[in-house]
């Protein structure tokens, strides 16, 4: 790849996977997205789920083409600059790595902000609702598990690849109780077959196929968004051992247990739940499934499932830091986010990490957080950035490849052979499509401004802003991904490569020595 390995491997292949899926956080997340599915009925909550997660799947065999072939840090944006052609590689993948870096911090945001409502509303519920969060201790509440999470990803590293097996042991103990106690609890009182498989609803002034398309966005956001990212094994690819297997498998086993999982969920989740969908909607401890598991379950039930969920909800927020630090580093480990210099300066001391990376991603998560205080409406404009972001940022990547890169692209271990251009192609479509849905106003046409979905608002700042910024002043120094190997390292036949095809700036490398390397030729 022509990086020097400046991370320790520490993470195996279930490892990596053990991130990925913990990162996924899929109680928690299909919590948080519940107010998405549930006013399409049962049939956007199971069937919406069944179908957008297997064109995520599908997503996730494009990417493991990619990174079995190609593991690196920075495979989105790398990737891009692979594969683009001369005059569109760096623009693109300048573009690709800012709306990919954050859409990661944006993912922190939002989860440690979820992280914050799940916390208070135990307290909603313990006070029976007599206790109402104000905006100023929701954002207190975020600022100290961002502080607690930056901490911990600083000191945990040397251990951090043997808890993701904690991770996950906690992800499907949450699993499994919820998928237990809640026909137990409403024994006599569950749905039938036909409502849980056939039951629809429209509680939005959509019609009711496009209304079934924004259930959707629970898969999308749960597997596919900040919170649980698949490409979460590329950013890990070079602390990975065996990387060019441990990454491709990382990302279809994080998918594919999601895709089951959930669904099972889901199933459950409509078995159980009140027939009164418009009551579990608009519930008073703010969360549809504080509600599902309160009629379930009671006081005491839904207290303990809302504990166990927000501790679940911090693990994920500890993933994520880790992901979006080493995009953050990778990044500037090209020069291309500001103060690079120092951003980029892997710490020693603290075992080979990316030290001044996470905490200037928890510094940024903090600040972009502020907007919580001003009105919902900004804040979860502001965490929705993640979603339709990096369904750029994945799609960009696999669009230069079929188109700009067929040539260039050697399988790894993994491929997907004769299948990969036409699932690629899917992939394109879906993830564009995702954009799409991803920046519909939810409840209907003809919004009010306290109910517009900023996303497309957002998004386009972050991407029109990144493409100016490209264009007005970073065209003059940025030079794409950069060989950090030493100069003595390279063979001729490497940096020849290097500078005339792929147009990469070698670290290290006098114009002396590109000159004496490219006359042998």
């Amino acid at each position: 790849m022509g990086y020097k390995q400046e991370l320790r491997r520490n993470f195996s292949m279930m490892e990596v996977f053990g991130i990925a899926f913990s990162i996924m956080g899929l109680m928690p997340s299909i919590a948080s997205t519940l107010s998405y599915s549930v006013p399409a009925g049962p049939i956007g909550m199971v069937w919406g789920w069944f179908i957008a997660s297997g064109f995520i799947f599908i997503v996730g065999l494009a990417m493991a083409d990619m990174g079995s072939a190609m593991p690196t840090s920075g495979g989105l944006y790398y990737w891009t600059f692979f594969y683009a052609s001369v005059k569109a590689r760096r623009p693109l993948s300048f573009l690709v790595g800012y709306s990919n870096t954050l859409g990661l911090v944006g993912g922190l945001c939002s989860i440690d902000y979820g992280f914050a409502l799940m916390f208070l509303s135990v307290i909603v519920i313990a006070t029976d609702g007599q206790y109402s969060p104000s905006y100023g201790a929701v954002y207190g509440v975020f600022v100290a598990c961002v502080l607690l999470h930056a901490v911990l990803a600083s000191t945990l590293q040397r251990i951090m690849g043997r808890l993701q097996t904690v991770f996950v042991a906690a992800n499907f103990i949450l699993i499994f109780a919820t998928i237990i106690a809640l026909p137990i609890g409403r024994a006599g009182n569950r749905n039938s077959s036909q409502y849980i498989f056939a039951g629809a609803e429209n509680l939005t002034s959509w019609p009711v196929g496009w209304n079934f398309f924004i259930a959707w966005l629970s898969p999308i956001w749960t597997i596919g968004k900040a919170r649980q990212r698949p490409q979460l094994c590329v950013h890990m690819s070079e602390e990975a051992s065996n990387a060019v297997k441990a990454v491709p498998y990382g990302i279809l086993m994080s998918i594919g247990s999601c895709w089951l999982f959930g669904f099972i969920i889901q199933i459950v989740l409509a078995a159980c739940i009140d027939q009164n969908l418009e009551a579990v909607v608009g519930t008073q401890f703010g969360q549809p499934m504080a509600q599902i598991y309160y009629d379930a379950l009671g006081k005491s039930g839904a207290l303990a499932f809302m504990v166990l969920m927000f501790v679940v909800q911090f693990l994920m927020g500890l993933s994520i830091i880790v992901a979006a630090s080493r995009q953050s580093w990778a990044f500037s480990r090209d020069g291309a986010l500001p103060f690079s210099s120092f951003l980029r300066v892997v710490s020693e001391r603290m075992g080979f990490i990316p030290l001044r990376a996470i905490w200037g991603c928890a510094l940024a998560t903090i600040v972009l957080g502020l907007l919580s205080l001003i009105a919902p409406a900004a804040a979860q404009a502001l965490f929705s950035l993640a979603a339709a972001g990096n369904n750029l940022a994945w799609g960009v990547p696999i669009l230069c490849r079929l188109v700009w890169g067929q040539k260039k692209f050697e399988p790894g271990p993994f491929y997907t052979g004769r299948w990969s251009v036409p699932l690629g192609w899917t992939a394109v479509v879906f993830l564009a499509f995702g954009i799409v849905v991803a920046c519909f106003p939810v409840g209907g046409p003809g919004p009010t401004p306290a109910s517009m979905n900023y996303t497309v608002v957002i998004n386009c700042a972050v991407w029109l802003g990144a493409l100016a910024y490209y264009f007005l002043d970073a065209r003059k120094w940025f030079t794409g991904p950069r060989i950090t190997l030493d100069a003595e390292l390279l063979a001729d036949e490497q940096i020849r490569a290097a500078v005339q095809v792929e147009a990469v700036e070698l670290e290290g490398v006098s114009d002396k020595a590109r000159t004496t390397s490219i006359s042998k030729a």
